[in-house]
């Protein structure tokens, strides 16, 4: 064993040279990088600012507040012809130059834009009038009664059980029933005699991106700079929001 060991590690990094009368082939494999799904259009960043009574038709309806602040600018424009698929790269949130690295910097900088803290990417089928450095106007894109599809990440609820984090039930608490919250068979024994991938169980609870599909948009405030959408959305006030209009299958996408 310890041979095989010496062996490997002297010949970790060199380059052997191919026996005489024989070729060697180098495969090279083609990395593709692209964006997410396919967007029914180019969307916007927000702030979560929290939650209030909006009062529509007599109807105190819950509703959102996001926040929009300094940025939402093209930073990117991708083509099909260059990059393998079309999307627009929006920046979003100001900072000072020292806050990010020299080469997302740069990067702006050829953008003409100011230095951003998030750049994200919406992947759509036309990026026609869209150009590097133009300023996203929300009052153009959004108006009252559209629905919108809004990403972020969920509030982290760290390591739950399965009662909190699937809604399993609980045993009986008396009668000496020793299941009273515990996971309980996790399958079948000797045959397949392994668990089976998927299996729901206790672990890491919430801290994932999700997307809310056609939620309402209540309000638009371009001078204030906010937007009022229906219903909650995910994360703590600050989190981080992707809006956009709203996907429906076989009819904008």
């Amino acid at each position: 064993m310890a041979a095989t060991l010496a062996a490997s590690s002297f010949f970790t990094g060199q380059r052997l040279a191919p026996r005489s009368g024989s070729s060697m082939r180098v495969s090279r494999q083609q990395v593709v990088t692209q964006a997410r799904t396919l967007e029914a259009g180019v969307g916007v960043f927000g702030t979560k600012a929290g939650m209030m009574q909006f009062y529509k038709n007599g109807a105190a309806l819950p509703a959102t507040v996001i926040a929009l602040e300094g940025g939402n600018i093209v930073t990117q424009v991708k083509s099909a012809e260059k990059d393998g698929y079309t999307a627009v790269q929006v920046g979003y949130k100001t900072v000072p130059d020292r806050k990010i690295t020299k080469p997302e910097l740069g990067h702006l900088q050829k953008a003409g834009a100011p230095a951003m803290k998030h750049l994200r990417e919406f992947k759509v089928k036309d990026a026609a009038g869209f150009e590097p450095g133009q300023q996203l106007n929300v009052a153009d894109m959004f108006s009252e009664g559209d629905l919108v599809d809004v990403a972020g990440t969920t509030i982290g609820k760290g390591f739950q059980g399965g009662i909190k984090r699937w809604g399993f039930a609980r045993g009986n608490m008396t009668h000496g029933s020793k299941s009273k919250r515990e996971h309980g068979s996790t399958g079948p024994g000797s045959t397949p005699g392994r668990v089976f991938p998927g299996l729901k169980a206790a672990g890491q609870m919430g801290n994932v991106r999700t997307k809310l599909r056609k939620v309402e948009v209540l309000m638009v405030d371009a001078e204030k700079g906010a937007i009022v959408v229906k219903g909650s959305l995910p994360g703590k006030p600050g989190n981080l929001l992707e809006i956009a209009p709203a996907k429906r299958v076989g009819k904008n996408v």
